[in-house]
Order: C-alpha cells, then structure tokens, then sequence
C-alpha cells in the first residue's frame, strides 16, 4: 500500500549510505550495480520546481541546469530520485576528474544515473521493497536521456566484481532486493570497491603521536603531489621505513607546509594501493617501497 506524502514542498532526504567490504555478497537475495565514480546526488521535483541536493543536501540546481531541464521533462507530479551524476570518457567509464570540469565548463557533458526512487506523485515509497522501487523507477526514465536508469548486472556476484574490475571500473554496489530505504548508514546496501597499485615518489611520512601514520606521495617523473597514503605495512617494514627517513633528511617541495612531516630525500619509491579513477589519491594505502 503506497503511502499519501502530504505537503507541497518535498524535502531533501537523507541519503542511504552502503557500507564498504572487502567481497561482494552471494545468493539471490542480492542484485548488482556499477559503482559510478561521480557525485551522489539527489533529485526533487514538486510544485516549487526541480532542485538538485549534493550528498549532504545543499542545493546544486544553478550548477546542474541542463540535468534541471531533464528532470522537468520526466513528465511525473513530483518525485524524489537518487542517484549519481557523472561524465563519461572516451572509453565509456565515469571520470570524476573530468566531472569537476564539465560542472563548470561543459554542461552537455553531465549525466545523472539514477537507481532508486523514494516519493513519487505525492506518494512515500520508502518502506516499499528496493525491487519494486526500481520497476516504478524505470517507467518513468526514458531512454536515451541526460537522466538515465542503473541496471542490475546480470550473473553471480563473484562473476560480476572480476567482470568490473577488469572493466578498469570503480567497483559495485550490492543492494538487498527486498530492502526498505532507510537514511543513514546501512548493511542492506554493501559496496566492493575496485583498487589498483602504481609506484609514486615518496616525499616524506607524516607522524603524529595517537594518529595514524602517513606517507606522502608525488607523480614520478612530474613531482606533482598527488596525496597521502596510509602507511600498512609490517611491523620490520615500518621499522625500515622510519630509519631510511632519518637517515637521509631532506627539504619540504616548495608550498609544502606540514609541521608533523619528515621530509626525506628523493630516490624512495612507495608501491600504493588505492582507488582507481582519479587523478590524485584516493583511499589509498602503502603497500611496500624501494630504493630508486
């Protein structure tokens, strides 16, 4: 039984949030999707308009106006959409680097996929089974739009992930077929993210006493600083990585101001697991280093 939503004026709502794990989950009771490296955002549309909310809820809309003409002509009374807004590169994959500049440049650039509806027509869908969400919410995208429809990936979940990762993509996002949609972190939504290993030039580690420790790193061959890693390794290995900083102390990259850091000279090479996709770091983990 749909439940009437009272009120004009909709509400941002917010988000479910998936939780991360280290394997995707077996059996039927799963389906699977793309894990899009974009923004996630979400869709109003009432009598107000059509507004456009980030992940923490503030209003996009002068950001977005062609996904703001699309979404007007999705031809519904009103409806809350989740989903996530993208640019796709040559090889057809979500950029997120590019996405950064299409919102400002190149506004033909930007899709909005979307994978879950929450109102519709003056009616809350929440407490529906994510299924049936999903068959309401693919009647009312069209194809071939700026606004486009998630599919489930079809095959076992472990079929799937290798398929994904070889694909050069972010990862998959599991969802429970029966699930209700409920704000905040949640278990009914699990995302396996897909990592990548390159070697960086480590400038230096960042210590603190009670936090964790750091690696910094820069683009080999550029110098350009890319981000920090977490520093993972074995207990002999840390040990190794401390005395090699000590030992060979060198000068912060110019702009560089980080208190906490020992700098170290040129000639370490960090082996880092991170997310793929991007062009600085992200999630990213030190796995091993050598001497140049």
């Amino acid at each position: 039984m749909l439940k009437r939503a009272g009120g004009r004026r909709l509400a941002f709502i917010e988000p479910l949030m998936p939780t991360l794990v280290e394997k995707p989950p077996e059996g039927d009771d799963w389906i699977h999707e793309v894990k899009f490296d974009g923004y996630r955002s979400q869709i109003v549309i009432d009598d107000a308009g059509v507004r456009i909310h980030t992940r923490r809820g503030l209003d996009w809309s002068s950001k977005y106006r062609d996904l703001v003409k699309a979404a007007r002509d999705l031809g519904v009374e009103s409806a809350i959409i989740d989903g996530e807004i993208i640019v796709l590169n040559e090889a057809g994959l979500s950029d997120f680097a590019a996405l950064r500049k299409a919102i400002t440049r190149q506004q033909q650039d930007l899709y909005f996929v979307a994978f879950d509806l929450m109102h519709l027509n003056g009616h809350d869908l929440r407490d529906m089974p994510l299924e049936d969400r999903r068959e309401i919410l693919t009647e009312i995208i069209p194809e071939g739009g700026r606004i486009q429809f998630s599919q489930a990936l079809p095959g076992d979940a472990k079929a799937i992930f290798h398929l994904v990762d070889q694909a050069g993509l972010e990862g998959m996002v599991s969802k429970r077929k029966d699930s209700k949609y409920r704000s905040g972190n949640s278990t009914a939504w699990l995302k396996t993210k897909a990592f990548t290993i390159d070697e960086y030039d480590l400038l230096g580690v960042e210590r603190e006493a009670g936090k964790p420790a750091f690696a910094l790193l820069a683009e080999r061959g550029t110098g350009r600083y890319v981000g920090s890693a977490f520093v993972t390794l074995n207990r002999e290995m840390r040990e190794r990585l401390w005395k090699r900083v000590q030992e060979h102390p060198g000068t912060a990259p110019k702009g560089m101001k980080r208190p906490a850091t020992q700098w170290v000279k040129s000639g370490l090479i960090g082996r880092v697991k991170h997310l793929r996709g991007d062009e600085d770091l992200r999630h990213a983990s030190l796995q091993d280093f050598r001497e140049e």
